[in-house]
């Protein structure tokens, strides 16, 4: 009898012991911090003059290098800095297109050297400009490690249906003489993006210069807010708090930058940038659980947009829902398996933010299809009068139902899906 009393209390003691321990566990999980946003860039803005160029960068590299280390030391990574310019047609002005090229690659090799990402602009930001700038701005981008650049195809006066043409050329001549067509990564045809975008490639300045901008990596953060909540309002409201207190704080950062130095604080670009397993698709799965594309994407893309809109910051460039495929690892795969399209994206950047972004296509693409597909974003950003883009990704000698073979560490690989 004695004995079986023992072994009771000794299981009512383990019993008691185990709770204690999931407990234990349990509180350990719900005292977890939340996750932050990461600053994917901090990028400045520089009126580039030829003759001076190296002086301007490194005044821009010491600037970005204070920054980046008092964005940090207020609890926030930083993962790259960035240099943009005017469009560089106009700095280039006078030069032979070898000439430029050799400008391009020693700029290029600074850039590599100095640790920094550089766009050189919009090779034709007016209907009226010269196509041949985005014919070399194909060969700069072919020759380089690091520049990337655009080509503006819609804005305030219109449909560029010159620049269409032209971007639709660039593309083609980057998927034909890039090792796995990936120069295309480096370029965008940009409909309606504002001067001061920090996010790459369709940045550029056309201001007097000393100014920077800041962009947001927060697919994590979202994804959390939507996980917390299935009521449409809640979310949108708790998204527009938990991400708008750390722009605050950003912000407030940024603007002590400012006042410390000769260069003028710009804004924030608040769209959430995923990275890979770091995803916005899966964000949008936490909430809807289904798969992206599904019913209520849509509904949920405006959702994400419209909390963004509403956060009291100074804001900067698309600052809106970005759904780029080869950069998400769940977008990559929903786009394998045939449940995103061109289309789709489409509807989806009525609400949001980019357009189409790294979308992985046919080698065979022909420049007529790409400009058709060009217009469209172009049309639906006039219509809208909002920032969107199409980074277009053919890649040489790959068909519908191919892999993409790309090597680039920010690039995720899909199935190429057929054309519309």
């Amino acid at each position: 009898m004695r004995r079986a009393r023992r072994a009771y209390l000794h299981l009512v003691f383990a019993v008691l012991l185990a709770s204690i321990l999931v407990a234990s566990a349990v509180d350990t999980r719900a005292s977890d911090p939340p996750s932050k946003p990461k600053v994917r860039a901090i990028t400045a803005f520089v009126r580039l003059d030829r003759a001076n160029y190296q002086s301007q960068i490194q005044d821009a590299l010491k600037f970005l290098r204070t920054a980046k280390a008092a964005i940090e030391k207020s609890g926030y990574e930083v993962e790259g800095i960035r240099i943009t310019t005017q469009p560089f047609p106009e700095y280039t002005r006078g030069l032979s297109d070898d000439q430029a090229l050799s400008f391009f690659r020693d700029y290029d090799a600074l850039a590599v050297k100095e640790g920094f990402d550089a766009a050189i602009g919009p090779a034709m930001l007016k209907d009226s400009d010269v196509p041949h700038a985005a014919e070399l701005l194909g060969k700069i981008i072919t020759h380089s490690k690091i520049l990337e650049g655009s080509v503006s195809i819609a804005g305030e006066d219109g449909i560029h249906w010159n620049s269409i043409h032209a971007a639709a050329g660039v593309i083609k001549y980057l998927e034909a003489n890039t090792p796995h067509s990936q120069g295309n990564f480096n370029f965008t045809a940009a409909a309606w993006v504002p001067s001061g975008t920090p996010f790459y490639p369709a940045s550029y300045y056309t201001g007097e210069g000393k100014q920077f901008a800041i962009a947001l990596q927060s697919a994590n953060v979202v994804g959390e807010v939507l996980a917390s909540t299935k009521s449409p309002a809640e979310a949108e409201e708790r998204l527009k708090n938990v991400l708008g207190a750390h722009a605050a704080r950003i912000e407030k950062t940024a603007a002590a930058i400012s006042e410390g130095s000769d260069w003028k604080y710009g804004g924030i670009d608040l769209s959430p940038a995923p990275l890979k397993d770091v995803s916005i698709g899966h964000a949008v799965e936490n909430f809807l659980d289904a798969p992206v594309g599904s019913s209520g994407t849509l509904s949920t893309a405006a959702l994400i947009t419209r909390a963004l809109k509403a956060i009291p910051v100074k804001q900067a460039g698309y600052s809106g829902l970005m759904l780029p495929i080869l950069e998400d690892a769940v977008l990559a795969q929903r786009w394998s398996e045939g449940r995103l399209s061109i289309d789709a994206l489409l509807a989806y950047s009525a609400v949001c933010g980019t357009g189409l972004d790294t979308i992985p296509m046919p080698g065979d693409v022909s420049q007529k299809q790409l400009e058709a597909t060009l217009g469209d974003v172009a049309s639906l950003s006039v219509k809208w009068h909002k920032p969107l883009s199409a980074r277009l990704q053919p890649v040489v000698g790959k068909k519908a139902g191919d892999m993409t073979e790309f090597d680039d560490p920010f690039l995720v690989n899909a199935k190429i899906q057929p054309l519309p």
